[in-house]
């Protein structure tokens, strides 16, 4: 963090990075438990789609807020950021938009016509993995490399961004840890829900796509010492931390093979734990190496900040309004987590 100091400017980007780990988690259960209701829709013995449905209700509606709660931030701690990211991410963001905007009508109109269900739940899946590969291309993009800065002008190489292999990269990474982390949450929603046989399905399926997620996240490392050698050599200056969230991530694979007290194979509830610790863990290695850069090299927190007045008027604002929300959440999901009436419906 050469020639950043602790200040506004950084407690602004430790609120909005808060904001961006809450959301990539909240979201990725979103999108992969729609992709795993599409998967078994057909097999109505497991019982998994079901169990994806009534999961997926409460994570999309929680998960819209931080997303809400991210573009308000950009636009009020960093509005000099705000008008280059807005240039740049122009097309790849109205992608976004658009395919976030045909989800959640459906999702909401699903309740009152039946009938389109079975559509809805196509959508949620195919969404569920395209949405998340767009939105994760978006980190590479602030690596500056595929951006021009001419002037006060920005614009993104569009081809130049789809044929990097450091892209496809972060986004098969994005597409394998929103499978992987939603099949473990749902695995450990089965087990609270009893549901034995949807259990077995997404606890392998969180046994075999989580190695996968983490030879991603190697090819990351590898792509990025090519086409961002700035940020990997930041990175690599934490390298124990990085080995401490490997080391979570093998917690969390022993956790899913061995016993619990009843004999049943898998502890998902810390298997869930283990891999939240190390998401949180790499999150923080790389948002510290990508400091003081927003947009590499042009935009920094520093002069896409607003005026530091402004700053404060709204970190209080954020302060109470957070202080009222997250007691709701905790208490939101403790309901969806120990409501046996909720966990254990039939249809």
């Amino acid at each position: 963090m050469t020639g950043v100091t602790f200040g506004d400017e950084l407690l602004a980007i430790t609120v909005l990075w808060g904001f961006v780990f809450i959301y990539a988690v909240m979201a990725s259960m979103d999108f992969g438990a729609g992709f795993w209701s599409m998967v078994y829709i057909n097999k109505e013995k497991t019982n998994a789609t079901n169990i994806a449905n009534r999961y997926l209700s409460p994570t999309w509606e929680v998960s819209n807020v931080f997303i809400v709660a991210l573009v308000v931030a950009i636009y009020s701690f960093f509005p000099g950021a705000a008008y280059s990211l807005g240039t740049i991410l122009l097309i790849p963001g109205s992608l976004i938009l658009l395919l976030l905007s045909i989800r959640s009508a459906f999702l909401v109109f699903s309740h009152n016509a039946e009938k389109y269900r079975r559509l809805l739940v196509y959508i949620s899946g195919i969404s569920g993995i395209i949405i998340p590969g767009l939105l994760m291309a978006v980190l590479p993009i602030s690596h500056g490399d595929y951006v021009v800065f001419n002037g006060e002008r920005q614009y993104l190489l569009l081809g130049k961004l789809f044929t990097s292999p450091h892209v496809y990269a972060f986004i098969g990474f994005a597409i394998t840890s929103s499978l992987f982390l939603s099949s473990l949450w749902l695995a450990d929603y089965s087990k609270a829900s009893e549901e034995d046989q949807a259990y077995d399905v997404y606890r392998r399926d969180a046994v075999m796509i989580g190695p996968i997620s983490l030879v991603m996240a190697f090819l990351i490392m590898l792509t990025m010492k090519g086409e961002a050698n700035w940020l990997y050599i930041k990175m690599m200056k934490d390298f124990p931390l990085l080995v401490g969230s490997i080391l979570c991530f093998i917690i969390a694979g022993i956790a899913l093979i061995m016993r619990d007290k009843k004999g049943v194979k898998g502890m998902p509830r810390l298997a869930v734990v283990a891999i939240t610790a190390q998401y949180l863990v790499a999150g923080y290695v790389y948002g510290k190496a990508h400091l003081p850069y927003i947009v590499y090299p042009e935009v920094t927190i520093q002069t896409g900040f607003t005026d530091p007045n402004s700053f404060r008027a709204v970190f209080i604002v954020y302060i109470v309004g957070f202080a009222i929300l997250f007691p709701g959440f905790i208490y939101f999901w403790s309901l969806f987590m120990k409501d046996k009436r909720y966990l254990r419906q039939k249809s």
